[in-house]
């Protein structure tokens, strides 16, 4: 399958291969969401995406897998055509990718407390905060393996796949650290680097 077969898909998320499910597993990060996007500037509220679940039965953990990657692939391709000027796969890149994940922060449920708060470091604050919600590293870091299996699934190569750029990886890394700073988890030995 070529660049422009990917494309296709993405613009007619109804084919056999892009089918969803009522009973798909409602715990998702970022699946079955209408993206109405005016420009990355100008956005809408959309309901916030549900944190990912696991598995918890032995067969139902790769169709889970597969249902939460199909969600996720349909998303990002929503994304894609509500972005402004809409964009087709082939032209995305892992600058696109960023603007994608730095949007879904606006649905993030994990608070990371700035340089500025009283909290910043402490792993168990003792009160509320203004700091901002943003998505888990975790998160992120699934997602974007998800959509890297999933562009290459769909026909991508793996040299042009936008989700395994190094721009996209570096951002991983300083999302992890940054998070991890602001919980006051100084060490990295309890975090893997991908």
């Amino acid at each position: 399958m070529d660049m422009n077969s990917v494309d296709e898909e993405l613009e007619n998320p109804n084919s056999n291969t892009m089918e969803s499910s009522e009973h798909d597993d409602q715990n998702s990060n970022i699946g079955d969401q209408h993206l109405h996007l005016m420009n990355p500037q100008q956005q809408p509220p959309l309901p916030p995406p549900a944190t990912s679940g696991s598995g918890s039965g032995s067969g139902s953990g790769s169709s889970r897998y597969e249902n939460q990657k199909r969600r996720d692939w349909n998303t990002f391709g929503q994304y894609l055509r509500n972005h402004r000027p809409p964009l087709s796969l082939s032209r995305c890149s892992g600058a696109h990718v960023l603007e994608f994940l730095r949007y879904l922060d606006q649905f993030g449920k994990t608070k990371v407390h700035t340089n500025l708060c009283p909290f910043f470091g402490h792993p168990n604050p003792p009160g509320p905060c203004p700091c901002p919600l943003k998505q888990a590293w975790g998160s992120l870091d699934a997602l974007i393996g998800r959509l890297r299996a999933a562009f290459e699934e769909h026909g991508g190569k793996p040299e042009a796949n936008p989700f395994g750029a190094r721009a996209v990886r570096l951002y991983l890394r300083e999302v992890r650290d940054s998070q991890s700073k602001a919980r006051g988890v100084m060490n990295h030995e309890s975090i893997p680097d991908h």
